[in-house]
Order: structure tokens, then C-alpha cells, then sequence
């Protein structure tokens, strides 16, 4: 079977919470850019529990970075299903992507967006320590790393942390 590429530009770009949490196998991950799309943390979640979460919207006049994923297409399904994508979370596309290693290489990638935006929206400090830890895991542009660390935050809220655990639970049966 063919493997197919997969571009992580939120939480999952941290293998701990791609391959632990989300439970994902990967044959290689590299960091990578998309062109013509711009990270934004606005996105509300299913269930209003007061925080954001990334989310990648159109922009020709800049780039996104992530990690570009080697995975299956059942893994790929896999992360469709536990990011909400059957019930409407995000909305998987395909886009351009460049691997950043040496030498580097274009794809088309799948990755996931949604039109659910709510700039009242802030993410939390801890959804935020997972973006920059993955973004430093895998190499990402300095500067990129401190966009991120720039972006307001808000502690966790205790809908959040409720929510966290049973999806946890959730996710931990699935495997």
C-alpha cells in the first residue's frame, strides 16, 4: 500500500501527541512549509469550553509550518476520525507542501481546516506549549517559533480540562 503525506500544523506536530494521544505510527516526519496558507488559533471547538485552536486559512502572501507526516491511508483516516472530521471539526484538503530537509522535495499533502472561525477566541497556554514543543522537535524556523510563542494565551479552562480527560479516555479505547 502506498503511503500517503499528511501536514501537521497544530498540536499534532508533537509526536507525543500525534503517536501517544492520537495514536498515529508514522514512517517519517520533516518539518516543512505550505505555501499560500497562514496559521491562525481561532477555531472553536465542538464543545464551548472557552479556548481556540489552530486552524490554517487561505493567504497568498505567506506560509504556514508544520511537519510533513509519511503515514498510511488507514492512519490518515485514523486522524480524520479523532479530529472530528466525520461531524464537521475540519474539513480535510489537499494542498502544496515542502519538505524543509535536505534536499528538499514538494508534495501534495493532505491536512485538515475549517471555516469555524471566532477571533474572541484565545488558545490555551497549555494547547500553545504543545505547538512550539512540536515546532521545536522537528526543527521549524527560529522566527517561526517565536510567532508562536507570541500568540496571547489563556490558562486552561475547567471545561477544558474535563473535556480533555474524557476525550482522553475516548482515544486510549480506540487504540
Amino acid at each position: 500500500m502506498a503511503p500517503v503525506w499528511y501536514f501537521a500544523y497544530g498540536s499534532n506536530m508533537q509526536t507525543s501527541t500525534f503517536c501517544g494521544r492520537r495514536g498515529v505510527t508514522f514512517s517519517r516526519a520533516l518539518p516543512a512549509c505550505a505555501p499560500g496558507w497562514c496559521l491562525v488559533v481561532d477555531k472553536p471547538p465542538l464543545l464551548p469550553v472557552g479556548e481556540a485552536f489552530a486552524n490554517i486559512v487561505r493567504d497568498p502572501t505567506t506560509e504556514v509550518f508544520g511537519v510533513l507526516y509519511e503515514i498510511t491511508a488507514e492512519e490518515l483516516a485514523h486522524v480524520e476520525l479523532t479530529e472530528g472530521v466525520l461531524i464537521g471539526n475540519y474539513d480535510r484538503v489537499e494542498i502544496a507542501v515542502t519538505a524543509l530537509a535536505s534536499p528538499s522535495f514538494a508534495v501534495t499533502a493532505s491536512t485538515l481546516t475549517s471555516d469555524r472561525r471566532d477571533p474572541a477566541l484565545q488558545p490555551s497556554d497549555r494547547y500553545m506549549a504543545c505547538l512550539v514543543a512540536g515546532a521545536e522537535e522537528h526543527g521549524l524556523p527560529a522566527p517561526y517559533v517565536a510567532r508562536l510563542r507570541a500568540i496571547p494565551t489563556r490558562p486552561q479552562t475547567p471545561e477544558a480540562i474535563a473535556l480533555r480527560s474524557i476525550v482522553d479516555d475516548v482515544l486510549a479505547r480506540r487504540r
